[in-house]
């Protein structure tokens, strides 16, 4: 067994006794991850590397891509166990088993940017209720992966107001699916590598992506519109680690790693940028129309499409005897 899981299974009172006071030691925990490195895990990167030069690389952490230590949606599972010290997961994964986390996946909370992302995250990942729901699987939330909202690319007249999307066949999974559903769209399950040839044969009319992801899968070359601000939603993915292992780390390990949250968090919106400089001037390029919507269209699609979802989700919450409109009041006060 590793000293990383004598730490998570032992607990620092039994090292203690065990002689290992005031001892220097080599730590190494692994963290679960999927995919390849990509702007969405830069902020881990980040903090691997801080962390281990803060600590004379004494304290390391093993980034394991591809699912190498468990599949994407098992994550949650995993750190509950002690399997690894630390992962990655989305909330929309498994809803059920993070209720709380899902109240930033709520459709048209009005989110503008990346750094507003972040400090929403933050407000919410320190509420008691979401440490007490994350808590039940032994995780507690290191910081966020803030990821873009998820605008629409499309082909054909350019929508300028709610109505126009009567009708409309899209590809919108999940909360913005139900959304665009509420307003008369009709929400399409086509899978991202299917969504340029959706596109531009017809099949649909537009797609929800982030910025990069249109990029990734070539739709924004298939489409002749952007939505510059409808901003309908996006995915909650925290990074989160084993509460056991996170609580016996030696005061300088875990002082390590809580300083250099804020700084991984920082180069990961820097990386963002440089997606966004790639953005706007493909954008330019292929003469995509930015559609941008006046602040009254902005509100109807929020009375409309968001505000029914958000007073379904309080009430399924409070069946579950959780704060929904606590939590949704504290997201709305930071936003405003």
């Amino acid at each position: 067994m590793t000293l990383s899981r004598k730490l998570a299974v032992l607990g620092t009172a039994t090292l203690l006794s065990a002689g290992f006071v005031g001892e220097t030691f080599a730590l190494e925990w692994n963290v679960s991850l999927w995919g390849k490195r990509r702007a969405f895990t830069e902020h881990v990167e980040k903090l691997a590397e801080l962390v281990s030069a803060k600590t004379n690389g004494e304290f390391t952490l093993n980034l394991a891509y591809g699912e190498a230590l468990s599949k994407s949606r098992e994550n949650l599972d995993g750190i509950s166990i002690g399997a690894f010290e630390m992962a990655q997961f989305c909330a929309s994964y498994h809803a059920d088993k993070n209720p709380t986390l899902t109240v930033l996946e709520l459709p048209f909370l009005g989110v503008p940017d990346l750094k507003t992302q972040v400090m929403l995250d933050k407000a919410v990942y320190a509420h008691p209720a979401v440490e007490k729901d994350l808590a039940r699987w032994n995780a507690k939330l290191l910081m966020s992966s803030p990821m873009p909202q998820y605008n629409f690319v499309g082909k054909g007249d350019a929508p300028t107001k709610v109505s126009d999307f009567e009708g409309m066949r899209v590809r919108a999974l999940g909360g913005i699916g139900k959304a665009m559903e509420t307003i008369g769209a009709v929400p399409t399950t086509v899978t991202a590598s299917e969504t340029f040839q959706a596109i531009d044969s017809g099949t649909v009319r537009a797609a929800s992506f982030a910025p990069h992801a249109h990029l990734s899968f070539k739709t924004v070359e298939a489409g002749n519109w952007w939505t510059t601000n409808l901003n309908p939603g996006t995915v909650n993915c925290p990074v989160v680690v084993n509460k056991d292992a996170y609580d016996a780390l030696p005061e300088n390990y875990r002082e390590a790693l809580d300083s250099s949250v804020d700084e991984a968090i920082d180069h990961y919106l820097a990386t963002y940028d440089k997606v966004y400089e790639k953005w706007y001037p493909t954008l330019e390029e292929l003469k995509i129309e930015q559609v941008t919507f006046p602040k009254d269209q902005l509100a109807a699609f929020k009375e409309k499409a968001g505000k029914p979802l958000w007073d379904a989700w309080v009430v399924e919450m409070d069946g579950k005897g959780i704060p929904g409109q606590e939590l949704l009041d504290l997201v709305q006060s930071k936003l405003n």
